[in-house]
């Protein structure tokens, strides 16, 4: 399997078009946002995965999302994927980030542990009225 795409997003649609094929919408996506309260906070954005399956593929995979500050792992995600040989998948990826400070946390996307598609995400500070 491979990562065809890792994104920050606000929402994501799925839909059949006539073929039959299917569309995927993604809505909002971001690399950064600005905090709705000041630090410390609890910040967590949805990132989205969207994965190929080769046809002479298995369709297994272990899906790996390991979240770095400053080169220290602050949180991590593990899930089995499932996909049929010769088609795409997506798989959602919340988890729950402290921030102390805004700054940049990377998203470390891998396959059975392959090589990773980092996604970097930005929280700024809150927009002053």
């Amino acid at each position: 399997m491979e990562i065809v795409s890792a994104l920050f997003i606000d929402e994501i649609d799925v839909r059949s078009v006539p073929g039959p094929s299917t569309r995927i919408d993604v809505k909002g996506i971001q690399f950064s946002a600005p905090a709705p309260t000041p630090v410390p906070l609890v910040w967590a954005p949805h990132l989205v995965v969207i994965v190929r399956c080769p046809v002479d593929d298995p369709g297994a995979a272990a899906l790996e999302v390991t979240y770095v500050r400053d080169g220290e792992q602050i949180a991590r995600s593990v899930q089995p994927l499932e996909v049929e040989p010769g088609k795409f998948n997506y798989r959602l990826v919340r988890a729950e980030l402290e921030f102390d400070d805004y700054g940049t946390v990377e998203a470390r996307v891998r396959l059975d542990q392959g090589p990773a598609t980092t996604v970097p995400y930005t929280l700024l500070p809150p927009v002053a009225d």
